[in-house]
C-alpha cells in the first residue's frame, strides 16, 4: 500500500454515508458557520458526477434557483457535511449527465426508478 493512501485513510474519518450515484435527487445537510452562530443548510438537486476515490472523493450537485442553473461541488469527507439523504433514484446511462446542463423543460427530466416487489399470493382461507 502507498505510504500517502496509508495517511489518507487513518487521517480521514470513515463516515457513513447512503450510496448514491449520477442521476439521483439528494438532500445534503451543510454546516454553515456565520459568525459566532453554525446553523444547517439543506441543498437539493441532482448528482451530476462523483468523482476521485478515498479522501479527494467529491460529489458535483446541481439545482435550479430562480431559474439560474445552479452546482456544487462537496468533498465526500468533508466535516461539514452533517448528512445526506437519498430522496429519488434516477436512471441514467452514464456516470456523468453534463447533457443535463443544456436540457430544458421536459427533457431535463430524470426518470425514476421503480422498485418493483413481487408480492407473493397468499393462500385462500377455507371456509366452512
Amino acid at each position: 500500500m502507498n505510504l500517502i493512501q496509508y495517511v489518507e485513510e487513518k487521517l480521514a474519518g470513515k463516515k457513513e454515508l447512503p450510496s448514491f450515484k449520477a442521476g439521483d435527487t439528494i438532500t445534503v445537510h451543510y454546516k454553515i458557520k456565520e459568525g459566532d452562530k453554525e446553523r444547517v443548510q439543506q441543498y437539493q438537486g441532482v448528482v451530476i458526477q462523483c468523482r476521485g476515490e478515498g479522501a479527494s472523493a467529491s460529489f458535483t450537485v446541481r439545482k435550479i434557483s430562480n431559474g439560474v442553473g445552479v452546482e456544487r461541488v462537496f468533498p465526500v469527507n468533508s466535516a461539514f457535511i452533517d448528512k445526506i439523504e437519498v430522496n429519488k433514484v434516477g436512471v441514467v446511462r452514464r456516470a456523468r449527465i453534463y447533457y443535463i446542463r443544456e436540457a430544458k423543460g421536459k427533457k431535463a427530466r430524470i426518470e425514476e426508478k421503480q422498485n418493483y416487489e413481487v408480492e407473493t399470493a397468499k393462500p385462500a382461507e377455507a371456509t366452512a
